[in-house]
């Protein structure tokens, strides 16, 4: 297990750098693309732990993936996908490996809910105690055989490992009117996914948008799919169940950027760039909440991308105020409200986060753990059942020894927390920070932070 010590800054962060590919995009590349009749290309794939764990389960039903990054004129994290069609999927020798990612597993019990054969999904410490039931639910509504451990404390939820299928000789998925009662894009993906398969159509509702790369991406390849507002609607009823191979190259994650681009607006005199990042609607809640509080930030269009609108964005410092985030807001900065926090703490005034209940079934208990954080260096905040109320303050942080408890969110939050400690600050544990942004701390590095690495 790798500790990171980081050291406060003494100059500003300033640079433009890219940052990995959208991990998102490319989990439903990688299964869509093992959907299709003939070989896909998706090149700038992300070689963060999580994408592997997709790829690794694919390659484990019988999925021809090449890596071909290495050859001569092709370009970095190239690989060619070999799809078999709807029905190219094979029986898996093993239980098939998630490690850390909640996406691939929720997003795979979708996607074999059809299969004729049994499929065990298993994943890290981590994820083997993530809550299943939101998934499962609508799964087993249209007919699906999925099992898994009850929980602990939760009566009707399930945990993994989950076993799901086989599908019994006769029987088909049905038809399914499904209202989530959270909003969720591996839920909706999920459903969407098991759709392909079913014998009549599928309609699906979320209390507000979630991430529609799912969508767009179903979309793009031909399949029947509607939207209308936060309504889905996937009729099969006249399609011939075929989808194209594509080529498709996947824009930076936006999610990755939220870090480095939070830690210039927080550090004083500091100025950077980021390359090539998606900026979908359904991902800048974080860019929006960060100009509601006055954070220096210009996103310049850069056009499309795999269906996607890309951009360059830049953050400056700027003095920051606090503020009230909410409502159809979070679902699109959910998996960055750790790095809000960080902006919260640097803001005058109080900043109330609601509606965030999602954070507590994360890879950690996001809310729990990022209060532990704030107050370890020296932020008094108030933890509240579905968020954070955070009362901001100047001058330098308290130095801080912060267990990331296997959460790269959190760990990469501490770390831009603690360029602006008075000494230096220790984060255990990093290793988690792979699954996402494994080059996070060379970055921070090449725009003049100083972290060290210790055993």
């Amino acid at each position: 297990m790798t500790d990171i010590v980081v050291h406060p800054l003494d100059k500003p962060l300033v640079g433009s750098v890219p940052v990995p590919s959208d991990k998102s995009i490319g989990h439903r590349a990688l299964l869509l693309s093992s959907l299709c009749e003939g070989k896909s290309k998706i090149t700038g794939f992300s070689y963060g732990e999580d994408n592997v764990s997709t790829a690794n389960a694919m390659r484990a039903m019988g999925l021809v993936i090449d890596d071909v990054a290495t050859s001569a004129g092709k370009a970095a994290g190239e690989i060619h996908v070999t799809g078999g069609g709807l029905f190219g999927l094979r029986a898996p020798n093993d239980a098939l490996d998630c490690g850390n990612s909640g996406t691939t597993m929720r997003l795979l019990t979708g996607l074999l809910a059809a299969q004729r054969f049994a499929s065990t999904l298993v994943g890290d410490a981590s994820l083997m105690k993530r809550p299943m039931k939101r998934v499962v639910g609508p799964l087993r509504s249209r007919g699906a055989v999925i099992d898994g451990k009850p929980h602990p404390t939760k009566e009707g939820d399930l945990l993994p490992p989950l076993v799901v299928g086989p599908l019994p000789e006769g029987k088909h998925l049905e038809a399914l009117e499904y209202e989530s009662p959270v909003s969720s894009a591996q839920v909706k993906s999920a459903v969407l996914l098991s759709g392909l398969y079913a014998h009549g159509g599928t309609w699906f509702k979320e209390p507000t948008l979630s991430r529609d790369h799912t969508e767009r991406m179903l979309h793009a390849l031909g399949v029947p799919l509607r939207t209308m507002g936060t309504m889905i609607e996937l009729d099969p009823g006249n399609w011939d169940g075929k989808m194209p191979a594509f080529d498709v190259a996947i824009p930076g994650d936006a999610s990755a950027a939220a870090f480095l681009l939070v830690a210039a607006q927080i550090t004083p005199g500091s100025r950077v760039t980021v390359r090539g990042v998606g900026t979908n609607p359904t991902r800048t809640g974080l860019f929006e909440i960060a100009r509601h509080m006055g954070a220096g930030l210009e996103i310049v269009p850069q056009g499309d991308q795999a269906g996607e609108p890309i951009g360059e964005i830049t953050a400056w410092s700027q003095p920051l105020r606090g503020v009230l985030v909410g409502g159809e807001l979070v679902p699109r900065a959910i998996d960055e409200i750790p790095i809000a926090c960080a902006l919260a703490a640097r803001a005058s005034g109080t900043t109330t986060i609601r509606d965030a209940e999602e954070l507590r079934v994360k890879e950690s208990d996001r809310i729990a753990t990022m209060a532990a954080v704030l107050r370890a260096f020296g932020v008094t905040c108030e933890e509240l059942p579905d968020g954070l109320v955070i009362e901001g303050r100047e001058g330098p942080l308290q130095p801080a020894e912060i267990a990331s408890k296997g959460d790269h969110r959190i760990a990469m939050t501490a770390a831009v927390l603690a360029l602006l400690g008075s000494g230096p600050s220790r984060v255990t544990d990093c290793d988690c920070i792979a699954t996402s942004f494994p080059r996070f701390v060379g970055t921070l590095r090449a725009l003049g932070a100083r972290i060290d690495a210790a055993e």
